[in-house]
């Protein structure tokens, strides 16, 4: 999958203009016909917002289930109503908030024999994570272990609690480990510039 710096300008801004429509009229826009095709293959998709340093909200999708203009206009929309963690966004926020978009390669399951061979077959700045476990599953983006500055034993760690797991869960045999890269997209700072992400 390959995205050029134009198409992480128009994925941001079109999460902003979904967004900031949806906040003011309460309804869905109509992408325009230069969008859909373009965006018109199935990949994952997350939304994220920040306000100031701090996070706002993230929704998205990490299976190549539907297509990518479909799933960002929800995941758009989701991560600034929707995020269990935090209020709804408010429309006078919006001018405080930073929108980062994050294209996801489909998920691989990491095979290996011993848990302990886990922390060796991921890449920190490259890799996202999935874990799943009897009661869940739960997802960390390729950037959080950059941005908390973690290793990858803390990466696994941090995933197997966004499950609802264990801290250490991942060192069970009866998890699955899955991994994904991503591209990122974020503005500088509100409504301002657009950049990809070099983790």
């Amino acid at each position: 999958m390959i995205l050029s710096d134009d198409d992480g300008q128009t994925l941001v801004k079109t999460a902003r203009l979904v967004v900031t429509e949806y906040l003011k009229e309460r309804k869905k826009i109509e992408l325009s016909k230069e969008i859909k095709s373009r965006f018109s293959y199935k990949s994952g998709v997350f939304v994220t917002l920040n306000k100031k340093e701090d996070l706002r909200g993230c929704i998205g999708f990490p299976t190549p289930d539907r297509i990518l203009h479909e799933s960002l206009l929800d995941a758009a929309i989701a991560s600034s109503t929707e995020d269990p963690r935090f209020p709804p966004v408010r429309f006078e926020e919006l001018s405080e908030i930073t929108f980062e978009v994050t294209v996801l390669t489909p998920p691989v399951e990491i095979k290996v024999k011993d848990p302990a061979e886990y922390p060796g077959m991921i890449k920190i700045g490259r890799d996202g994570l999935i874990v799943k476990w009897e009661f869940g599953a739960g997802l960390l983006l390729p950037q959080v272990p950059v941005e908390y500055e973690w290793n990858e034993e803390e990466f696994l760690s941090h995933t197997c609690e966004k499950a609802g797991a264990p801290f250490n869960y991942w060192k069970q045999k009866s998890v699955k480990i899955l991994k994904f890269e991503g591209i990122v997209f974020k503005e500088i700072e509100p409504n301002g510039k657009i950049k990809r992400l070099e983790l």
